[in-house]
């Protein structure tokens, strides 16, 4: 059997960073630093939010939600990544190339849906702190965390299918380390626009409107904090905030960099694509653990008495 069947090649091939094939293998140390505070940092948080019994409220529940799909999309990406620039073992799979790809786009959707969640969450803390118990029970925290999940696998279902159904034999050879609808579609040599639609549809429907209901959310929380007469007060429900506003920018803002280089940067060089896809896939899980264990002083003090009691 040849390298193409009559649908799809039986292999394709990764590539690291454009142009820098001779330097690539020096990344591999700082990816390996950023993979273990990505994977060491969010499994800490989620080890100090179910042990520690003062983290058992809505904010922390969210956080945890938050740090599970940091962990998973780390994960998903990780195989690929570090055979690619470790080893320079670049093939993966056809029906591999699919799984990834479908894990990476629904762990981004629902990342999106946590961070609209935590955003709920800060407008009812603030907006309506008398009423924060009693709307954000367990069973509506665990409802919302169901439907974030549900609405990333669903709406992602159809993506591998989608690919599956085009004859791709312009190339085997993606653009990144890891496998993306986009970079997928691109090879097939037949009409791709219902996958153009259809990654359109999910795109502005899951994450577009996500950042559309937060910048909303914020809007409401500054109108809130506005009319608090004492400025310290004011400060203090802002910087309940920060972690949060922190967090979104970390995920939206490469994330748009991406979208905006990739529809308006023709004349970019290659590998921008792809230190800014890379961003947008590695920063994130990265940066959130940093950001929630320095500017919350009760994840600090939960994280060290988990050490605390590990040392004993």
């Amino acid at each position: 059997m040849g390298l193409f069947n009559i649908t799809h090649p039986a292999f394709f091939l990764l590539t690291g960073i454009p142009g820098l094939e001779s330097s690539q293998f020096c990344l591999a140390g700082p990816l390996c630093v950023m993979y273990a505070v990505a994977l060491g940092g969010n499994t800490v948080i989620l080890q100090a939010v179910t042990a520690e019994p003062s983290l058992h409220q809505p904010m922390y529940y969210f956080l945890s939600m938050l740090s599970f799909s940091d962990l998973a999309m780390s994960l998903a990406t990780l195989p690929t990544v570090l055979r690619t620039f470790c080893l320079n073992a670049r093939t993966i799979d056809f029906d591999a190339c699919l799984i990834q790809m479908f894990l990476i786009h629904s762990f981004s959707v629902m990342e999106s849906g946590i961070l609209l969640a935590m955003s709920f969450d800060r407008y009812v803390a603030i907006c309506d702190p008398l009423r924060y118990a009693t709307v954000l029970t367990n069973e509506v925290i665990a409802g919302m965390g169901l439907a974030v999940t549900s609405r990333s696998f669903i709406t992602i279902f159809p993506l591998p299918f989608l690919i599956q159904r085009l004859p791709i034999c312009r190339s085997n050879v993606l653009s990144h380390s890891y496998c993306l609808h986009p970079d997928m579609m691109k090879l097939a040599c037949a009409d791709i626009t219902i996958n153009i639609v259809y990654g359109l549809f999910v795109v502005v429907s899951t994450i577009g409107m996500d950042l559309l209901f937060i910048f909303v959310s914020y809007v409401l929380i500054l109108r809130s904090v506005m009319a608090i007469a004492s400025r310290e007060e004011r400060l203090k429900a802002l910087n309940t905030c920060v972690s949060h506003i922190l967090a979104v920018l970390a995920f939206y803002v490469p994330m748009i960099g991406v979208s905006m280089v990739h529809r308006f940067g023709k004349n970019v060089p290659g590998f921008t694509h792809v230190l800014l896809s890379n961003i947008y896939l590695f920063v994130p899980p990265v940066l959130n653990p940093l950001i929630y264990s320095a500017k919350t002083k009760e994840i600090r003090r939960a994280i060290t008495h988990m050490f605390h009691r590990i040392k004993m």
